[in-house]
């Protein structure tokens, strides 16, 4: 049931996404975390790791599209 739904929105974002040539600005959107860690040197900035969190939904409109330009290679076979 839930995949229907995730389905839907992702063949919306992908038809807005070949019709304008724009990705929502929703889907552009992350989450920074920023970590401290302790070093043995004094260095401000290898004190910190940044981890970041994408939006999952632009992750599989970018694998689903990946796989449409793949099968239109092997289709009219341009790099073989």
């Amino acid at each position: 049931m839930v995949i229907l739904i995730i389905i839907k929105d992702l063949v919306k974002v992908a038809s807005n996404y070949f019709t304008n040539k724009t990705i929502l600005k929703s889907l552009k959107e992350f989450i920074t975390i920023v970590l401290y860690k302790k070093r043995k040197k004094n260095s401000l900035l290898g004190s910190y790791r940044l981890i970041i969190f994408k939006n999952m939904l632009v992750k599989v409109l970018k694998k689903y599209i990946a796989n449409i330009i793949l099968k239109t290679i092997e289709e009219y076979r341009l790099f073989f």
